[in-house]
Protein backbone atom coordinates (compact mmCIF):
# COMPACT_ATOMS: atom_id res chain seq x y z
CA UNK A 1 0.00 0.00 0.00
CA UNK A 2 2.75 2.62 0.49
CA UNK A 3 4.57 1.93 -2.32
CA UNK A 4 1.24 2.57 -4.44
CA UNK A 5 1.30 5.62 -2.47
CA UNK A 6 4.68 6.36 -3.71
CA UNK A 7 3.68 5.67 -7.21
CA UNK A 8 0.29 7.48 -7.10
CA UNK A 9 2.07 10.48 -5.46
CA UNK A 10 4.74 10.55 -8.04
CA UNK A 11 1.77 10.86 -10.63
CA UNK A 12 0.08 13.65 -8.63
CA UNK A 13 2.86 15.28 -6.82
CA UNK A 14 5.58 15.53 -9.86
CA UNK A 15 3.42 17.86 -11.53
CA UNK A 16 3.17 20.71 -9.61
CA UNK A 17 7.03 20.52 -9.00
CA UNK A 18 7.36 20.55 -12.97
CA UNK A 19 4.43 23.60 -13.46
CA UNK A 20 6.63 25.73 -10.10
CA UNK A 21 9.70 25.66 -12.13
CA UNK A 22 12.68 24.85 -9.34
CA UNK A 23 14.31 21.78 -10.39
CA UNK A 24 12.73 20.26 -12.79
CA UNK A 25 12.90 23.90 -15.12
CA UNK A 26 16.76 22.82 -14.42
CA UNK A 27 16.41 19.35 -15.43
CA UNK A 28 15.48 20.86 -19.18
CA UNK A 29 18.95 22.51 -19.35
CA UNK A 30 21.99 21.55 -21.22
CA UNK A 31 23.92 21.55 -17.49
CA UNK A 32 22.54 18.32 -16.64
CA UNK A 33 23.61 16.28 -19.58
CA UNK A 34 26.37 14.50 -18.81
CA UNK A 35 30.22 15.75 -20.06
CA UNK A 36 33.22 14.11 -17.35
CA UNK A 37 35.42 13.03 -20.15
CA UNK A 38 35.72 9.58 -18.00
CA UNK A 39 32.52 8.25 -19.10
CA UNK A 40 32.13 10.37 -22.37
CA UNK A 41 35.10 9.39 -23.87
CA UNK A 42 34.92 5.49 -23.18
CA UNK A 43 31.41 5.40 -24.70
CA UNK A 44 32.20 7.24 -27.53
CA UNK A 45 35.42 5.03 -28.24
CA UNK A 46 33.54 1.87 -27.28
CA UNK A 47 30.75 2.92 -30.33
CA UNK A 48 33.50 3.77 -32.37
CA UNK A 49 35.72 1.14 -32.33
CA UNK A 50 32.68 -1.31 -32.80
CA UNK A 51 31.51 0.70 -36.35
CA UNK A 52 34.92 0.80 -37.72
CA UNK A 53 35.38 -2.99 -37.05
CA UNK A 54 31.74 -3.91 -37.82
CA UNK A 55 32.71 -2.11 -41.64
CA UNK A 56 35.74 -3.94 -42.12
CA UNK A 57 34.91 -7.23 -41.41
CA UNK A 58 31.93 -6.68 -43.93
CA UNK A 59 33.82 -5.31 -46.44
CA UNK A 60 35.98 -8.43 -46.43
CA UNK A 61 33.11 -11.02 -45.47
CA UNK A 62 30.37 -9.45 -47.20
CA UNK A 63 27.37 -7.11 -45.72
CA UNK A 64 25.40 -9.26 -42.95
CA UNK A 65 28.37 -11.98 -42.31
CA UNK A 66 31.22 -12.44 -39.91
CA UNK A 67 28.95 -9.58 -37.68
CA UNK A 68 25.34 -10.08 -37.86
CA UNK A 69 23.00 -7.87 -38.45
CA UNK A 70 20.92 -8.71 -35.15
CA UNK A 71 24.34 -8.32 -33.52
CA UNK A 72 24.74 -4.74 -34.87
CA UNK A 73 21.22 -3.90 -33.64
CA UNK A 74 21.78 -5.50 -30.24
CA UNK A 75 24.81 -3.51 -29.62
CA UNK A 76 23.36 -0.36 -30.58
CA UNK A 77 20.45 -0.71 -28.95
CA UNK A 78 22.78 -1.83 -25.37
CA UNK A 79 25.31 1.39 -26.05
CA UNK A 80 22.27 3.93 -26.50
CA UNK A 81 20.72 2.56 -23.37
CA UNK A 82 23.91 2.53 -21.55
CA UNK A 83 24.02 6.16 -23.25
CA UNK A 84 20.60 7.33 -21.94
CA UNK A 85 21.74 6.14 -18.46
CA UNK A 86 24.80 7.64 -17.62
CA UNK A 87 24.90 10.76 -20.24
CA UNK A 88 21.48 12.38 -20.36
CA UNK A 89 19.65 14.04 -17.62
CA UNK A 90 18.36 10.76 -15.73
CA UNK A 91 21.82 10.53 -14.46
CA UNK A 92 21.37 13.77 -13.26
CA UNK A 93 18.06 12.99 -11.56
CA UNK A 94 19.55 10.17 -9.77
CA UNK A 95 22.00 11.76 -8.08
CA UNK A 96 18.99 13.99 -6.47
CA UNK A 97 16.41 11.18 -6.45
CA UNK A 98 16.42 7.59 -5.87
CA UNK A 99 13.79 6.57 -7.77
CA UNK A 100 15.91 7.95 -10.73
CA UNK A 101 18.81 6.29 -9.51
CA UNK A 102 16.93 2.92 -9.78
CA UNK A 103 16.11 3.63 -13.08
CA UNK A 104 19.42 4.03 -13.73
CA UNK A 105 20.90 1.12 -12.73
CA UNK A 106 17.96 -1.09 -14.08
CA UNK A 107 18.53 -0.11 -17.55
CA UNK A 108 21.95 -1.00 -17.23
CA UNK A 109 21.66 -4.12 -15.84
CA UNK A 110 18.42 -5.60 -17.41
CA UNK A 111 18.43 -3.95 -20.95
CA UNK A 112 22.62 -2.61 -21.77
CA UNK A 113 24.23 -5.15 -20.33
CA UNK A 114 22.46 -8.23 -21.75
CA UNK A 115 21.98 -6.80 -25.44
CA UNK A 116 25.89 -5.88 -25.49
CA UNK A 117 26.46 -9.51 -24.73
CA UNK A 118 24.17 -11.19 -27.46
CA UNK A 119 25.65 -8.31 -29.58
CA UNK A 120 28.90 -10.43 -28.67
CA UNK A 121 31.30 -7.83 -29.80
CA UNK A 122 34.71 -9.30 -29.81
CA UNK A 123 35.27 -10.08 -33.30
CA UNK A 124 34.15 -6.21 -34.33
CA UNK A 125 36.48 -4.68 -31.27
CA UNK A 126 39.41 -7.07 -32.74
CA UNK A 127 39.29 -5.20 -36.17
CA UNK A 128 39.07 -2.38 -35.32
CA UNK A 129 42.70 -2.32 -34.69
CA UNK A 130 45.42 -2.58 -37.50
CA UNK A 131 46.15 -6.00 -39.00
CA UNK A 132 49.66 -5.89 -37.42
CA UNK A 133 47.78 -5.75 -34.06
CA UNK A 134 45.15 -8.55 -33.89
CA UNK A 135 47.07 -11.80 -33.65
CA UNK A 136 48.68 -10.29 -30.61
CA UNK A 137 45.47 -8.96 -29.16
CA UNK A 138 43.49 -12.56 -30.26
CA UNK A 139 45.60 -14.48 -28.34
CA UNK A 140 45.55 -13.10 -25.28
CA UNK A 141 42.72 -15.13 -24.17
CA UNK A 142 44.91 -17.96 -24.26
CA UNK A 143 47.42 -16.88 -21.35
CA UNK A 144 46.77 -19.47 -19.04
CA UNK A 145 46.63 -17.33 -16.35
CA UNK A 146 43.55 -15.05 -18.01
CA UNK A 147 41.91 -18.08 -19.49
CA UNK A 148 41.90 -19.34 -15.92
CA UNK A 149 39.91 -16.02 -14.54
CA UNK A 150 37.63 -15.86 -17.50
CA UNK A 151 36.64 -19.16 -16.89
CA UNK A 152 35.51 -18.75 -13.24
CA UNK A 153 34.33 -15.39 -14.08
CA UNK A 154 31.71 -16.96 -16.64
CA UNK A 155 30.82 -19.69 -15.01
CA UNK A 156 27.33 -19.72 -13.99
CA UNK A 157 27.64 -19.72 -10.42
CA UNK A 158 30.54 -17.82 -10.20
CA UNK A 159 28.84 -15.03 -11.97
CA UNK A 160 25.83 -14.96 -10.43
CA UNK A 161 27.17 -14.60 -7.07
CA UNK A 162 29.28 -12.23 -8.65
CA UNK A 163 26.50 -9.86 -10.13
CA UNK A 164 24.36 -10.93 -6.56
CA UNK A 165 27.20 -9.33 -4.43
CA UNK A 166 27.70 -6.21 -6.49
CA UNK A 167 23.72 -5.61 -5.93
CA UNK A 168 23.55 -6.17 -2.48
CA UNK A 169 26.60 -4.61 -1.32
CA UNK A 170 26.41 -1.28 -2.75
CA UNK A 171 22.97 -1.05 -1.63
CA UNK A 172 24.40 -1.11 1.84
CA UNK A 173 23.64 2.57 3.56
CA UNK A 174 27.20 3.55 3.65
CA UNK A 175 27.81 2.72 0.19
CA UNK A 176 25.26 4.02 -1.24
CA UNK A 177 25.55 7.43 0.49
CA UNK A 178 28.88 7.60 -0.61
CA UNK A 179 28.09 6.93 -4.06
CA UNK A 180 25.95 10.08 -3.81
CA UNK A 181 28.05 12.62 -1.99
CA UNK A 182 31.74 11.54 -4.16
CA UNK A 183 31.63 11.26 -7.95
CA UNK A 184 34.43 9.16 -7.75
CA UNK A 185 32.84 6.43 -6.04
CA UNK A 186 29.15 6.95 -7.50
CA UNK A 187 31.37 6.02 -10.98
CA UNK A 188 32.98 2.86 -9.29
CA UNK A 189 29.28 1.91 -8.07
CA UNK A 190 28.58 1.98 -11.82
CA UNK A 191 31.19 0.55 -13.22
CA UNK A 192 30.46 -2.93 -10.92
CA UNK A 193 27.11 -3.04 -11.86
CA UNK A 194 27.89 -2.66 -15.25
CA UNK A 195 30.89 -5.34 -15.62
CA UNK A 196 29.11 -7.65 -12.89
CA UNK A 197 26.32 -7.97 -15.05
CA UNK A 198 28.33 -8.51 -17.87
CA UNK A 199 29.81 -11.43 -16.89
CA UNK A 200 26.24 -12.95 -15.21
CA UNK A 201 24.66 -12.63 -18.74
CA UNK A 202 27.15 -13.53 -21.11
CA UNK A 203 27.92 -16.99 -18.44
CA UNK A 204 24.18 -17.26 -18.69
CA UNK A 205 23.66 -17.19 -22.76
CA UNK A 206 27.08 -18.26 -23.84
CA UNK A 207 29.29 -19.67 -20.68
CA UNK A 208 28.90 -22.80 -19.50
CA UNK A 209 24.74 -22.62 -18.45
CA UNK A 210 24.59 -22.96 -22.47
CA UNK A 211 26.38 -25.95 -22.97
CA UNK A 212 23.73 -27.22 -19.97
CA UNK A 213 21.12 -26.74 -21.94
CA UNK A 214 19.77 -23.52 -20.81
CA UNK A 215 18.92 -25.35 -17.39
CA UNK A 216 21.22 -23.92 -15.20
CA UNK A 217 20.78 -20.62 -16.72
CA UNK A 218 16.70 -20.86 -15.81
CA UNK A 219 17.52 -21.38 -12.18
CA UNK A 220 20.33 -18.47 -11.83
CA UNK A 221 18.07 -16.04 -13.48
CA UNK A 222 14.82 -17.10 -11.31
CA UNK A 223 17.24 -17.01 -7.83
CA UNK A 224 18.37 -13.38 -9.39
CA UNK A 225 15.00 -11.87 -9.68
CA UNK A 226 14.02 -13.81 -6.16
CA UNK A 227 16.99 -11.54 -4.29
CA UNK A 228 16.57 -8.34 -6.14
CA UNK A 229 12.99 -8.30 -6.02
CA UNK A 230 13.42 -9.21 -2.08
CA UNK A 231 16.19 -6.26 -2.08
CA UNK A 232 13.51 -4.12 -3.61
CA UNK A 233 10.84 -5.20 -1.09
CA UNK A 234 12.74 -4.69 2.28
CA UNK A 235 13.06 -0.89 0.26
CA UNK A 236 9.12 -0.74 -0.28
CA UNK A 237 7.73 -1.68 2.87
CA UNK A 238 10.95 0.32 5.09
CA UNK A 239 9.21 2.62 7.70
CA UNK A 240 11.98 5.19 7.30
CA UNK A 241 14.52 6.24 5.09
CA UNK A 242 17.75 4.16 4.36
CA UNK A 243 19.76 7.40 2.69
CA UNK A 244 18.80 10.40 3.78
CA UNK A 245 21.62 12.21 1.95
CA UNK A 246 20.38 10.58 -1.41
CA UNK A 247 16.10 11.24 -0.81
CA UNK A 248 17.53 14.81 0.52
CA UNK A 249 15.96 16.19 -2.75
CA UNK A 250 12.60 14.51 -2.22
CA UNK A 251 10.51 16.99 -1.97
CA UNK A 252 11.02 19.19 -4.85
CA UNK A 253 9.50 16.61 -7.19
CA UNK A 254 6.37 16.18 -4.76
CA UNK A 255 7.65 13.36 -2.55
CA UNK A 256 8.82 12.67 1.03
CA UNK A 257 12.34 10.72 1.16
CA UNK A 258 10.35 7.64 2.65
CA UNK A 259 8.07 7.72 -0.55
CA UNK A 260 11.17 8.29 -2.96
CA UNK A 261 12.84 5.33 -1.18
CA UNK A 262 9.42 3.46 -1.73
CA UNK A 263 9.14 4.02 -5.40
CA UNK A 264 12.33 3.26 -5.82
CA UNK A 265 12.03 -0.18 -4.34
CA UNK A 266 9.18 -1.09 -6.20
CA UNK A 267 10.56 -0.54 -9.12
CA UNK A 268 13.51 -2.56 -8.41
CA UNK A 269 11.02 -5.00 -7.51
CA UNK A 270 8.61 -4.90 -10.05
CA UNK A 271 10.35 -3.70 -13.49
CA UNK A 272 13.82 -4.84 -12.78
CA UNK A 273 12.73 -8.27 -11.48
CA UNK A 274 10.43 -8.83 -14.40
CA UNK A 275 13.35 -8.19 -15.99
CA UNK A 276 15.12 -11.57 -15.02
CA UNK A 277 11.55 -13.23 -15.22
CA UNK A 278 11.06 -12.69 -18.75
CA UNK A 279 15.10 -13.79 -19.44
CA UNK A 280 14.32 -16.96 -17.30
CA UNK A 281 11.21 -17.61 -19.66
CA UNK A 282 12.89 -16.95 -23.14
CA UNK A 283 15.70 -19.46 -22.28
CA UNK A 284 13.61 -22.26 -20.86
CA UNK A 285 11.89 -22.04 -24.06
CA UNK A 286 14.89 -22.77 -26.17
CA UNK A 287 15.80 -25.44 -23.45
CA UNK A 288 12.80 -26.97 -24.32
CA UNK A 289 12.65 -26.71 -28.01
CA UNK A 290 16.36 -27.85 -27.56
CA UNK A 291 15.98 -30.79 -25.91
CA UNK A 292 12.61 -31.67 -27.98
CA UNK A 293 14.78 -31.64 -31.69
CA UNK A 294 17.01 -33.57 -29.39
CA UNK A 295 14.56 -36.21 -28.40
CA UNK A 296 12.91 -36.06 -31.66
CA UNK A 297 16.46 -37.00 -33.43
CA UNK A 298 17.04 -39.64 -31.01
CA UNK A 299 13.84 -41.30 -31.38
CA UNK A 300 14.13 -41.09 -35.27
CA UNK A 301 17.36 -43.15 -34.83
CA UNK A 302 15.39 -45.49 -32.78
CA UNK A 303 13.00 -46.04 -34.99
CA UNK A 304 15.28 -46.97 -38.02
CA UNK A 305 17.51 -49.37 -35.98
CA UNK A 306 17.33 -52.42 -36.69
Amino acid sequence: MRAALALALLAAGARPAFAHGGAADYLGSAETWTTDPFIVVPLFLAGALYWIGTLRVWRRAGHGRGVKRYQVACFWGGWLALSAALLTPLHWLGERLFTAHMIEHEIMMTIAAPLIVLARPGAAYLWAFPADWRPALGGVGQVRALAALWRWLTDPLGATVLHAVAIWAWHAPALFEAAVRIQAVHWLQHASFLVSSLFFWWALIYGRARERGYGAAVFYLFATALHTGFLGILLTVARKPWYPVQTAFAAEWGLTPLEDQQLGGLIMWVPGGMGYFVAALALAALWIRRSGALGGKGGGHALRAP
